[in-house]
């Protein structure tokens, strides 16, 4: 239902809305652990603040205009969306969406060049998902691919160079976690999808097979991460990883235990949620304890 005149606490809580603000918070959380692993042990607080807020623009950007995208779609399954809801007009939420893409090059020119075109490179994936990928089986390879830039946008940043080795686990963790978040964050949509056309990953997989990607490639990233620790080949520190692995796995439990297809939809938000919140923890623990 439209509203016919808006108040400011309205537009306040549509902008709200449009940024996205669980998802986004969970990047920006991760921006910031990776940002203080990488300027340790004597953080630059200027360079940290510069690269969450970088970052934050650049996700609130990519939030908005995925909203002005999706605005038809919505219509028909999403009343709740503030575009729909009159909270926001179309040509608002485009306008702030290029602004603060605008406002994410500003905030990176004190840093090195690097991190600007890490940025780029995420922020094209990010919009290239907006205007047509995220309704295709690619959406989980782009999502993969822009999780993978956030520790080499970081430590680009920081000025810190990365080990190859570093860099060669970080696509492969990185594509892992990518295919389990977008698979997870599809769940609550999975029908709106499938009526409107989409052809994203979890429609081809299905509801049954989508809700069991996420657990097993946690189970994947336990066991990879146990490998490349306790083999040496990537050296972490013990102390820090055996917490993370425990936390992880109660994660997991939780995950397995209560959540699944035949679990009231209203239950997948928090699954997606919650899974991402396990692979956050046991990303960043394992990537502040690996000795780089």
């Amino acid at each position: 239902m439209q509203l016919k005149k808006r108040s400011f606490s309205d537009i306040a809580l549509g902008f709200l809305l449009l940024a996205h603000p669980g998802p986004v918070v969970l990047f920006i959380a991760t921006v910031a652990l990776f940002a203080l692993r990488a300027t340790w042990p004597r953080p630059v607080w200027s360079v940290i603040l510069l690269l969450i807020a970088a970052h934050a623009a650049m996700q609130f950007s990519i939030s908005m205009i995925n909203d002005y995208c999706d605005r038809a779609l919505d219509a028909i399954s999403k009343p709740g969306k503030p575009i729909i809801r009159g909270l926001v007009t179309p040509r608002e939420a485009l306008t702030v969406g290029i602004v603060m893409m605008v406002l994410m090059f500003v905030l990176l020119l004190p840093l090195p060049p690097l991190a600007a075109v890490v940025s780029l490179c995420y922020l094209a994936l990010g919009q290239a998902y907006n205007l047509g990928l995220k309704s295709t089986a690619w959406s989980g390879i782009i999502l993969a691919l822009m999780i993978t830039l956030i520790p080499l946008y970081v430590f680009a940043g920081a000025g810190r160079p990365l080990p190859p080795t570093f860099c060669f686990v970080v696509v492969i963790v990185g594509l892992l976690v990518g295919v389990a978040l977008n698979v997870a964050n599809s769940l609550p949509d999975v029908e709106g999808d499938e009526i409107g056309g989409a052809r994203t990953l979890t429609v081809v997989l299905g509801l049954k097979r989508s809700f069991l990607i996420s657990p097993l490639i946690i189970i994947i990233l336990i066991v990879l991460s146990g490998i490349l620790t306790l083999s040496g080949f990537l050296p972490a520190q013990l102390l820090i990883m055996l917490p993370i692995w425990i936390i992880t796995a109660l994660g997991l439990a939780v995950i397995l235990l209560f959540f699944g297809p035949n679990k009231p939809e209203e239950t997948r938000k928090v699954y997606f949620y919650l899974a991402t919140l396990t692979c956050v923890v046991l990303i960043s623990g394992w990537f502040v304890a690996i000795q780089v």
